[in-house]
């Protein structure tokens, strides 16, 4: 019980580490290409940005009807 409370202790205190703040480029990298046919190169925003095959829709395709399947006259158990 005693390295239990401890060892809790110190999860709670580093799950409390993660800064969140905006990103930034570091000094001296060159931004991206601009790519082929865009009149201007793309922001951090637009590059953070999932495209859209990446986040497909969600298509349900609703069963309306539901026929009964025939028998299988040839799904036979393996022979030993």
């Amino acid at each position: 019980m005693k390295r239990v409370i401890p060892a809790a202790a110190l999860l709670l205190i580093l799950g409390g580490c993660g800064a969140r703040g905006e990103l930034k480029r570091p000094q001296g990298v060159a931004a991206p290409a601009t790519p082929y046919g865009a009149t201007e190169a793309p922001s951090t925003g637009d590059l953070l940005k999932a495209p859209i095959q990446t986040r497909p829709a969600r298509s349900d395709d609703l069963i309306e009807s539901s026929d009964k399947r025939r028998s299988d006259e040839y799904d036979l158990p393996p022979s030993n």
